[in-house]
Formats: C-alpha cells, structure tokens, sequence
C-alpha cells in the first residue's frame, strides 16, 4: 500500500531538460570550456555542486565553482521566467494525486528555481515537502533525496511511490526501496534496461492514475 507520492521536476511536470542543456552549453562555451557529445546527459541528476565541479573539472570553464553555480542558475532563471514550460497534464496529475495522498517534490534543481517554478504553476499549496539534492549533497542515481523527503514526512520508503523520467531518476527512486512510476520523454529518453525496471511506464501524465500509483487502490 502507498502512503505518499514523490514527483520529480524535470523532465516530469516542466519541459526544462532541453532548456538546462542549452543554458550550461552557452555558458561552458562562451567561458573557455568545451562541450562533448553526451555531456548533458552525463550531467543529469546531478546537484548543483556536482555539475559546476563538472564544469570546471572535466569541461574546462575556469571560474570558482560557486560563481560557475550562480550564473548558470541566474542564466536559466531569466530563460524560463515567470512561466513555466509545464508538461501537458502536469497540473491535473498533481493536483489529482494530492487529493489522495501526500506528496514532496524531490528534484536536482536548485532550491531558488524549485520555488520559482511551483510559484509559476501554483502548486507550491500541493506539496507537503520540496527538497533539492543541492540540500542533501549527493545528486541521483544516488537515493539520498527520495530517503530525506521520506524522513521528512515520516512515511517509510516502501510506502511511496516515486514518478521520474530520467536514467539516473529511475535509478534512485530504485535505490531508496521506492514504487518506480516512469513517465519516459522523448528528448532525454532512459536507457531502456532501467526503464524496464519500472514497476509502471506510462506514456504521459494524463496516464497517472491512483491505480498506477497504488494497485491496491482499484
């Protein structure tokens, strides 16, 4: 049985993927870094911290890393202002599932754009708990975020169900011992043997149903 549900952002409920890879690419380039092929996707999941040590460390921009980390995050702000590009269905499928259960937010976006964007969709009200890996040091695949928003709310792991979209998403909702909902897109797309570990697939959120997050429910 299900006790709560726990929604990744990216990729999940906003359309921010492409937006993140253009972003840390005009900047990497603009600052005397490099871009190889798959550095986006090499760079998914990860905190705040990791990926501007990923930036200086192995892409070359050579600035401090919390200056790399500010103006990355100030540069994607001002790309997505006010508005959102929320995922069709993203709206309903939270505010239908927080009728029922819970719910946290556990993403690896900064803390400042988590707000930024839940103030945009106003549903910041649907959330008990939003917590970023910037706050808990490791990024995903490792589980850390999804154990911290469980804490937080007092509900043991295997009483959650966790929908991510990503390689690494899946991979830590898998670790921290949560029910995997895969809401795969089609520009970032898992890899498919970590798709198929999912304990669901749906083809987009107008799919997400309480029977999909808890069986029992039907």
């Amino acid at each position: 049985m299900i006790d709560a549900v726990a929604f990744d952002l990216d990729g999940v409920l906003v359309d921010s993927e492409p937006t993140w890879t253009a972003v840390r690419r005009a900047f990497v380039l603009a600052n005397g870094g490099h871009w190889p092929d798959g550095a986006d996707r090499r760079m998914m999941g990860m905190s705040t911290t990791e990926w501007a040590a990923h930036l200086h460390d192995e892409l070359g921009v050579p600035l401090p890393e919390d200056v790399i980390a500010a103006r990355v995050v100030a540069d994607m702000a001002a790309r997505v202002g006010d508005h959102p590009p929320l995922l069709p269905g993203a709206v309903e499928a939270v505010q239908r599932l927080a009728r029922r259960w819970p719910l946290a937010l556990a993403s690896s976006s900064p803390s400042a754009l988590i707000e930024r964007t839940l103030d945009g969709a106003a549903l910041r009200g649907c959330f008990q708990v939003t917590l970023s890996t910037e706050e808990v040091g490791a990024g995903k695949p490792a589980p850390d975020v999804y154990l911290e928003v469980a804490r937080r709310l007092g509900v043991p792991p295997h009483r959650w169900a966790a929908v991510e979209d990503s390689t690494n998403g899946l991979r830590a909702a898998r670790a921290a011992g949560m029910r995997v909902v895969a809401v795969p897109t089609r520009s970032y797309p898992p890899e498919p043997d970590e798709l198929a570990r999912a304990d669901a697939v749906i083809a987009s959120l107008d799919d997400l149903t309480e029977t999909v997050i808890d069986p029992s429910a039907g």
